[in-house]
């Protein structure tokens, strides 16, 4: 036993060298970044922890052991550790359901958090501060009893956020009475189906509906609460929260550099991914300047077998060419007689999402309106289609359409489908009228200030500067 301890000392205690840097103050302070284990977490805390690599501090990322097992090596000098999440061979897939799998990641994950704090401090690399994914409120409790400065970050909008915060405070109650406009401080007039799904859907999905609800058990005693959005997308918001949680800072978008500032010229892969991606740039390459309409629902979503044919008649019809993204486990679902591969239109289980979004040919993007997916379009200038789903995408579509008018929105009918002629209707306008145009307009402002905030001098690279002083000088 005690020669296998040593050989793990060999292994897994001498670490990497990371790039020598000029301030050695920062260069001894390490953060550990714990995200929730799913792509749509992960891939925004490496982002981030690209961002504060990049900046001198060495960075350890944490997430389950079975996610640790699908991520390739890490950029630069950036570690990566693992915890239980009582699932370690097959995930949130091996559990009977949500409730099972959060229940059980509840009791184990605290302990073997605790564990690696504590086998990271006997192999002479300790950790300075602990920055956890807001799904993971027990992280507080853990860095705390360490003696450990504690940055709790938020993955979805702060639009969002604010919602949450205020059922979970009580003052907006659910199941949602019988009302057309709901008012809550910082936030503008909203109506029922601005709000994310569980509000008006009461019920469904309910460990998941107690999970975001969670996030603000006890934010207000993290030393800061870091935001994946930017000051001037959500002002007035951040502004109200501020009152809250005076240490909140915005510290997005996290995209890498190369697809905004460009300080950091190798940083152009935006995080790992569970599938497969299939080569389409050829294709677009042959295509004129914004004549594809892009189409994906993300890693996650799931479109039955009618609302499949209802994209595919839309698209059909717009008379546009089409990339549509459509994951292995779904092609099934592809009414028959679609053409997958043909001069105007191209289906693929996955690709490069962000490069996609880059290409001078895409014309607008039909979204699912998960919050990685927004801040990626927006932060390119693509404007976007919102076809939301369920939770926080009902509001994001909302920001899109009627705070940032960067997109339409799509609504469903009586049955809750978006139908291929509404579809169709959308892409055109956006594709081939003046209020297309006026749209278009808006997003290249809206790239133009993502690149900006991120940048030297920018606000969200300015908060992040402040967050990294702060753990030098404690």
């Amino acid at each position: 036993m005690y020669i296998m301890h040593k050989i793990y000392d060999v292994l897994f205690c001498t670490g990497r060298n990371g790039e020598e840097t000029e301030d050695k103050d920062k260069e001894r302070v390490q953060c550990l970044v714990l995200a929730y284990p799913h792509q749509g977490h992960i891939n925004p805390m490496l982002q981030f922890s690209k961002r504060l690599q990049h900046d001198g501090v060495r960075v350890t990322l944490v997430t389950s052991h079975f996610y640790c097992k699908t991520i390739p090596k890490l950029p630069g000098s950036i570690t990566l550790e693992g915890i239980s999440d009582g699932f370690d061979d097959g995930g949130i897939a091996e559990a009977e359901s949500i409730k099972t799998y959060l229940d059980r990641f509840w009791k184990v994950g605290p302990q073997t958090l605790s564990e690696l704090l504590q086998r990271l401090i006997t192999c002479g690399n300790p950790i300075h501060c602990v920055v956890y994914d807001s799904f993971l409120p027990w992280t507080l409790d853990i860095a705390k009893k360490h003696g450990l400065t504690c940055a709790v970050f938020l993955t979805q909008p702060l639009f969002v956020n604010c919602v949450y915060h205020h059922v979970q405070k009580g003052n907006l109650k659910v199941p949602l009475e019988n009302s057309n406009v709901i008012s809550l401080p910082g936030l503008p007039l909203l109506q029922p189906f601005d709000l994310p799904s569980f509000m008006y859907s009461y019920g469904t999905y309910s460990a998941s509906f107690e999970l975001v609800l969670n996030q603000f058990s006890n934010i207000e005693e993290a030393d800061w609460v870091l935001c994946n959005t930017f000051y001037d997308l959500e002002k007035e918001v951040t502004d109200w929260l501020m009152k809250i949680w005076p240490k909140l800072k915005t510290i997005g978008p996290t995209i890498p550099s190369m697809f905004l500032d460009k300080r950091a010229k190798d940083d152009d892969e935006y995080g790992f991914s569970l599938f497969k991606s299939e080569e389409c740039v050829k294709w677009m390459d042959e295509k004129p300047k914004g004549s594809i309409v892009y189409v994906s629902f993300g890693s996650f979503s799931t479109l039955n077998e009618e609302q499949m044919e209802e994209v595919a008649f839309g698209l059909q019809e717009s008379g546009c060419n089409f990339l549509w993204v459509v994951r292995a486990t779904e092609m099934g679902k592809i009414p028959k007689g679609f053409e997958r591969n043909s001069e105007n239109g191209l289906v693929v289980t996955w690709c490069s999402q962000l490069k996609v979004l880059e290409h001078e040919a895409v014309g607008c993007f039909v979204t699912h309106c998960g919050w990685n997916s927004t801040l990626e379009a927006l932060s390119l200038g693509v404007p976007m289609i919102a076809m939301p789903q369920w939770t926080d995408q009902t509001t994001n579509a909302k920001l899109i359409e009627d705070i940032w008018k960067i997109g339409l929105r799509v609504s469903p009918d009586e049955k809750g489908v978006f139908r291929g002629e509404a579809l169709k209707h959308a892409i055109k306008e956006i594709m081939e009228t003046e209020i297309g145009k006026e749209i278009k307009r808006k997003a290249i402002q809206w790239k133009n200030l993502a690149a900006k905030t991120v940048d030297e001098g920018g606000s969200s690279h300015m908060n992040i500067r402040e967050f990294i002083d702060s753990l030098v000088h404690s």
